[in-house]
């Protein structure tokens, strides 16, 4: 027969089990919620890809989403929203800084087949992104050293117009936001270099860029994109 002070001590000693597993618990929850948490870019940061992803990467998302700025009517009533097309698009340089390619709406595929464009977005409604760029790094060919990610407005609207404006890069196998920049600075610019990945001592990194520039398509203000090479 066991003593009263036996059961004690076993009880005790269950309670800080199971105290023990809780804490473990609720740790290992915090940091899978820390570890999914995404980087929110600033100008001019740079990160690697794969260390933010926490491993290797195959396939990457750079995602554009934008609304309309919705526009006053007579003394702040009756407004309404338009729509706004802008289009986002990714240009390939070679170690030389010679542009080889070019995937934007009117090339959806990069001639070696390693970037896709998933489709025109022309009016900016809807949740989440409104245009997608998907990169196979595995395929995009080693002469390939920059990717230079970039938006720009067809109709020559203003950013002005232009609210919640954000360029992400999501690992496409997982759905892991890896990181977010942005892009809702307001002005009179009517196209902006959004960010680059480029290659460097062996890995992938991402630079967020955010140089604004005027241009209908991105062959207006190649000027400004070699400039961020």
């Amino acid at each position: 027969m066991k003593k009263p002070l036996d059961r004690e001590v076993k009880t005790y000693k269950l309670q800080e089990m199971f105290l023990a597993a809780l804490t473990e618990r609720r740790f290992t929850k915090q940091f899978k919620e820390v570890s999914n948490m995404s980087v929110n870019l600033v100008k001019g940061q740079k990160i690697s890809l794969e260390k933010e992803a926490g491993g290797k990467l195959n396939k990457v998302v750079m995602g554009l989403g934008w609304d309309v700025k919705k526009k006053k009517g007579f003394l702040g009533f009756g407004g309404g929203k338009g729509n706004i097309d802008l289009d986002a698009s990714c240009i390939l340089f070679d170690e030389q800084g010679d542009m080889a390619d070019a995937v934007w709406f009117r090339q959806l595929k990069s001639k070696d087949g390693s970037i896709v464009h998933t489709g025109d977005n022309v009016t900016g409604e809807g949740e989440g992104d409104d245009e997608q760029i998907i990169v196979d790094l595995t395929k995009v060919p080693p002469n390939i050293k920059t990717l230079v990610f970039v938006v720009s407005s067809f109709r020559g609207q203003t950013f002005s117009e232009v609210e919640n404006a954000f360029c992400r890069m999501v690992d496409q196998q997982s759905g892991k936001e890896i990181a977010k920049y942005n892009l809702s600075a307001q002005g009179n610019h009517t196209s902006q270099v959004m960010a680059k990945i480029y290659r460097h001592s062996g890995e992938w990194k991402l630079h967020a860029i955010g140089e604004n520039a005027s241009g209908r398509s991105f062959e207006d203000f190649m000027p400004v994109i070699h400039g961020i090479l």
